[in-house]
């Protein structure tokens, strides 16, 4: 395993945490204002035309990547239950021109402490996204599933933030203070908004809601384009 990842190989702790992580999730995406696409996009890794073969928003041979632009925002929430709780991050996305068969990459904007994201730069280590990477995850598994499951369960023993790891190994009470602190003062909703603020446009943000397993439409209300 590379230095600094954490490793989400357990198919069975996936499964069973995924259920509970539904409830802990809402993103919103910045500056893009084709939010059908976006959806298109996080119902499948694929193909915008596996999804809605008669959109009016692509051709047969457009994938999502010449379609939605490639990079964007995402607005994320701390997991209930855990220190994070309470905080919001902007994340920034990046698709490959190869996506989905070339992992997307992330990196958070606003700060976060945590022993496998790196402090400055927002770099997210993460095995199942930077090495075990799948054609067949989506933006779904990574903001309902790998991102909330790297909060709960960090990875000490393998950091990108040694402050962070040395003192969740040492002194696990201080820590979750830390965390706290750090939602305090670096991941209030306004915080998140003016982070990297010089970059992005004016647009209109739209919500996305939280995707069930057997749910054809995002819990929250997402309007059309």
């Amino acid at each position: 395993m590379t230095i600094g990842c954490t490793d989400f190989n357990s198919t069975a702790q996936l499964h069973t945490d995924k259920n509970r992580l539904m409830s802990d999730y809402e993103v919103t995406l910045v500056n893009d204002n084709s939010k059908r696409v976006f959806k298109m996009l996080m119902l499948t890794p694929l193909t915008a035309t596996s999804v809605c073969p008669s959109s009016p928003l692509v051709t047969s041979s457009d994938s999502l990547t010449d379609t939605l632009r490639q990079e964007f925002y995402v607005r994320f929430k701390g997991p209930a239950e855990t220190p994070f709780e309470g905080g919001t991050w902007k994340v920034h996305v990046e698709l490959p021109d190869t996506y989905p068969y070339k992992s997307p990459s992330i990196g958070f904007v606003n700060r976060i402490f945590h022993p496998n994201i790196d402090e400055l730069s927002g770099s997210v280590c993460l095995d199942v996204i930077n090495q075990t990477w799948s054609p067949m995850f989506d933006m779904i598994n990574i903001f309902e599933v790998f991102l909330p499951q790297l909060l709960r369960y960090p990875n000490p023993t393998d950091p990108l933030n040694g402050e962070a790891a040395a003192l969740l190994i040492r002194e696990p009470k201080s820590y979750d203070a830390k965390v706290k602190e750090y939602v305090q003062k670096y991941a209030s909703k306004e915080a998140a908004d003016e982070a990297g603020a010089e970059s992005e446009d004016d647009d209109e943000l739209s919500s996305v809601a939280s995707f069930g397993d057997d749910d054809d439409e995002p819990a929250g209300q997402m309007d059309d384009v």
